[in-house]
This record gives structure tokens, C-alpha cells and sequence, in this order.
């Protein structure tokens, strides 16, 4: 009877499996500890501290102050142009009409936001500029909040203003840090039971006193009150937190390594003169005694010889000196002397790349470019430019939409609903049809700032390709440039209208053809 065949078992030793988390002979995996938690928690935890120190060194770093600057330049330019999409045709406007009835939006609009007065709430800045204010929270505490108000006529007439729409924008430490999961409160904001924010608890002072304040999310028509703006990582997370936390440590050591190299540097820099002597030193003068001593013919004679030999040269090189400072100078030294000075030795070959990729990584995580972060242009070719600003504008572009846009967006919806509400913006069907209509005429868009590029030429005569062979269109070349497509058209209406009207070529007239062809065809043209 033949036996059963038996599966071979092959001991593996623990730790050396193949699969995930498999280790490396020197246990670099097991050497780091982690643990798993709700990032959310992680976020309660480490806020205020990451806040801290995010200030910290946004005040006390050029470097960091000027890459703030910089993602508010990508981010929102000058001003983020606001582009309402409305969806007007079921209300009864026809084309025209609803140009007219946008363009007259836009222009009201861009007037009450560029007054401090009309629409900020202490009457300091513009929406541009709170924007602006909006972003740098976002760097520094990671989420930018605001609330939208409406101030009584009354109050109005005090200020000498006309519109009630305020726009309030609190700095981030106000809203608390308290947390009851029983009261649905978290990290100082209340959720309903199906886990929606209902209040916001704000720290503010009143007569010196420090008192807690909910605001509500919304009111009872559901318009948002409260705008906040940060970048979730997690669906159950709460609050943001710094871009700038996930950069602590290895900014920290750039900052240490160039501390370090600076100091040694100015040791080695502060005049590291050394002087050298071929002179005999104590342990030759007590030979010399010794052969004195000895008894031996004549070497009481060699020993004066030379101690008088030695002691001719010591009394010439007193009268030579060394200076340094004003008026630095050196004469004669004495027999077998030299003089060097010693020039600093750092930083080594080694810094300049280490420092670069530690910058790299601060770079990445802020989405700019490490020209941008470093304004070291040294190794860059107009391939590595354009490939490293189409890799990071996708994300400049997307912090316009998720961070800078609501600061816009949400006080537009309230104006909109004073301004149609008041009589001051007309509306067809009145304001019972745009109640019940509310969100599709509210919807807009935010522009931002144009791409930047290496080369304007190669990039119009690019757009101008693609819009020629139909791969393109207006509105996506003009989006691209933070332009409203629709006062494009207009203003080069009025302009040609205005050139023809003199008599003048207009420069708007449509060239047929890419710049391509037609060299290509003149050339064909002159051979025959």
C-alpha cells in the first residue's frame, strides 16, 4: 500500500515573510514607532501646538513670509474675478438679457467688495484683501473662518453706508477647542445627529470679558452663515491644521544646518592667523644644559656658541613686528618663522545639495515650485520649468476653489439675496421665483490669477493653436489667464467698434491661419 504523499512544511523564520511591512535586516521599520488613530483626534491634539509654531516661523522666517506671499500671488492675484453661472432661461431671460442681467451683477458686485466700508464688518478691509487674510490663516492655523451678518438700517445711517451684507473674518484661535461628544460638540463646533454643523462657538471679548458664543450655521431659509474653509484629510475630520506640520522637522534642520554653517564660518573667518617657527624648543635648551654639564672637551664652548647664536637672532626679531587690524602690516620675522592665515572651510561640497533637498520637501508640501521656494534658478532649463509648473499649477488652481473661493462665494450669495430682496438688482418673476430658485441663480465661479510661463510667445502662439484647430475654446484659454471670457468679448466689442468708428484698423480682427502655415505657404510661394 502506497503512503498518502505528505506536503513539505518549510519553517519560516519570524520577520522575514514576504507581504507587507517585511523588514530590513537593521529593523528600520520596527525601530519607528507608530500607532493608528482618528485623524481627527490627531488633529484636537497637535492643533494649538502646530499653530504655535507654525506663527512662529512664519514671523521669523523671510524665506517662509515669502512664500506666503507667493500662494496668495498663485492662489488669488490680485483678486479672485467672480463669474456667475446662473441658469436664467427658465425665468423667462433670453440671451441678451441674461448678459445684461450678469454683467450688471458683476459690476455691483465689484463695487460693494472693493469698499471696506460696505462690506466688512469693522470696516478695515476689502473682500480682496480678506481674502488675502484668509489664505495666510489657512497657512498658518490650516483653516480660515468668517461670518456672514447683517446690520440693521439703523446702524447704517450711523456709518453713512447702504448696504447690510457685513462680512466678519475671525482669526482661527477663537473658535474653542472644547469637546463633548454628548452635547455633539468637537473641537468648538456642534454637529446635529446626523453629524452636520449646526453652531459654531466662538471666544470673543465683550467689555474686557471673555465670554463663548455660538453662531449658527446657517439661518432658517438654510443660507450659510458661518464660512469655514480648510482642506479635510479624513470624511470625519473637524478642523484643518497647517500645512506647515507635516514640514516641522525637516525645516528645522535646514535651519539648524545653516545656523551651524554660519558660525563655523565666522570663526574660521575672524583672522585664523597661525604662526610657525623651526626654533628649538625647551627640550633642546636642556640638552644643551646637559652637554654643559657633561664635562666633555669643549662642549661647554658649543653650548655658549649656541645659546649666543640663538639669542642674536631673538634680540633682531624684537625689533620686527606683526600688525593686524587698521593699517595691518608685517615685517621681518624671525629665522625660520611663517605666517599663514587660515580662510574658512565651509560649507563643504556637501551642503549646497543636502540643504536643496531638505527646501525640496518644504517645497512639495506647499505646493509651490522649489524656484519659487529657493529663487535658485541655477540648474533650470525651460523643460525643467515648464514641467515643474505644470505638475504644481493643478494644485494652486485647486486652492482657489477649495480655500479662496469661499471667501468670496459666501457673501456674494447673502449680497445677492439683499440686493434682489431690496429691489436694487431687478428680477424677473420677482423674489418669490428667486427664493425658489435660489441655488441655481446663486451659482458662480471663481477666477484666479493666469498661469505663469517661461516663455509668453510659445505660450499665446500655443493657445492660439489649439483654439484654431478646435481643440480649445475662449472661455478655457481666458479661464486659464484669471479672465472673465464674457468682458473679454465685451471690451473688444467696444474697442473694435470704436477703431472702426475712426477709420483705424482694428487689432481685433481674426487672422485665419496659424503662424506656422502661413510662414510655410509664403515660403512655398516664393520657390515657385
Amino acid at each position: 500500500m502506497e503512503e498518502a504523499a505528505v506536503k513539505p512544511r518549510v519553517r519560516v523564520k519570524a520577520g522575514r515573510s514576504a507581504g507587507y511591512m517585511r523588514d530590513s535586516q537593521s529593523g528600520v521599520i520596527a525601530a519607528r514607532p507608530a500607532s493608528l488613530r482618528e485623524h481627527r483626534d490627531d488633529v484636537r491634539r497637535s492643533w494649538w501646538r502646530a499653530a504655535g509654531l507654525a506663527m512662529d516661523l512664519l514671523q521669523n522666517s523671510g524665506r517662509l513670509r515669502g512664500v506666503a506671499d507667493q500662494i496668495i500671488a498663485d492662489t488669488v492675484g490680485v483678486e479672485l474675478t467672480l463669474n456667475p453661472q446662473p441658469d436664467l432661461t427658465r425665468f423667462g431671460y433670453d440671451q441678451k438679457e441674461a448678459i445684461d442681467w450678469i454683467r450688471l451683477v458683476k459690476a455691483r458686485f465689484k463695487v460693494w467688495a472693493w469698499n471696506a466700508s460696505e462690506c466688512d464688518f469693522r470696516g478695515k478691509f476689502t473682500l480682496p484683501q480678506q481674502t488675502d487674510i484668509g489664505i495666510r490663516n489657512w497657512l498658518a492655523f490650516g483653516e480660515s473662518l468668517g461670518v456672514v451678518s447683517y446690520m440693521p438700517r439703523v446702524q447704517r445711517e450711523r456709518y453713512g453706508i447702504r448696504t447690510g451684507t457685513k462680512f466678519l473674518l475671525f482669526s482661527p484661535t477663537k473658535l474653542v477647542q472644547d469637546t463633548n461628544e454628548v452635547e455633539g460638540l468637537y473641537q468648538g463646533i456642534i454637529h446635529d445627529a446626523n453629524g452636520r454643523p449646526s453652531h459654531y462657538r466662538f471666544q470673543e471679548r465683550d467689555a474686557g470679558i471673555i465670554v463663548k458664543r455660538d453662531y449658527a450655521a446657517r439661518d432658517g431659509d438654510g443660507r450659510q452663515l458661518v464660512m469655514h474653509a480648510f482642506d479635510p484629510f479624513s470624511a470625519e475630520d473637524v478642523r484643518g491644521i497647517t500645512v506647515l506640520a507635516s514640514t516641522f522637522r525637516k525645516y528645522l534642520m535646514g535651519e539648524n544646518l545653516d545656523d551651524a554653517t554660519a558660525q563655523m564660518a565666522f570663526l574660521q573667518t575672524i583672522y585664523a592667523a597661525v604662526l610657525t617657527s623651526d626654533r628649538p624648543s625647551a627640550d633642546a635648551f636642556e640638552a644643551l644644559s646637559a652637554l654643559k654639564d657633561s664635562g666633555i672637551e669643549g662642549g661647554d664652548e658649543v653650548a655658549k656658541d649656541f645659546v649666543n647664536y640663538f639669542s642674536a637672532h631673538l634680540d633682531r626679531a624684537a625689533e620686527s613686528e606683526i600688525r593686524m587690524g587698521a593699517g595691518p602690516g608685517v615685517s621681518h620675522l624671525a629665522p625660520g618663522e611663517k605666517l599663514s592665515i587660515e580662510t574658512a572651510k565651509v560649507p563643504g561640497k556637501d551642503y549646497l545639495p543636502f540643504a536643496a533637498a531638505l527646501q525640496r520637501e518644504t517645497a512639495r508640501a506647499l505646493g509651490v515650485t522649489f524656484g519659487g521656494y529657493t529663487l535658485d534658478y541655477t540648474t533650470a532649463t525651460y523643460a525643467s520649468t515648464m514641467m515643474e509648473t505644470a505638475s504644481v499649477w493643478p494644485i494652486a488652481t485647486r486652492r482657489t476653489d477649495r480655500i479662496a473661493a469661499p471667501h468670496v462665494l459666501v457673501p456674494y450669495a447673502s449680497w445677492l439675496d439683499e440686493m434682489i430682496g431690496e429691489g436694487e438688482i431687478p428680477f424677473k418673476g420677482g423674489v418669490e421665483a428667486y427664493q425658489a430658485n435660489r441655488d441655481s441663480v446663486l451659482w458662480a465661479l471663481c477666477l484666479g490669477p493666469s498661469k505663469p510661463t517661461a516663455d509668453d510667445e510659445k505660450a499665446a502662439k500655443a493657445s492660439t493653436e489649439r483654439i484654431l484647430n478646435g481643440t480649445s475654446s475662449i472661455d478655457v484659454e481666458a479661464s486659464a489667464n484669471g479672465q472673465d471670457p464674457e468682458e473679454i468679448f465685451e471690451s473688444n466689442m467696444r474697442w473694435h467698434q470704436r477703431y472702426a468708428d475712426a477709420g483705424m484698423p482694428s487689432p481685433f480682427v481674426r487672422k485665419t491661419g496659424s503662424e506656422p502655415a502661413k510662414k510655410d505657404d509664403a515660403s512655398t510661394k516664393e520657390k515657385t
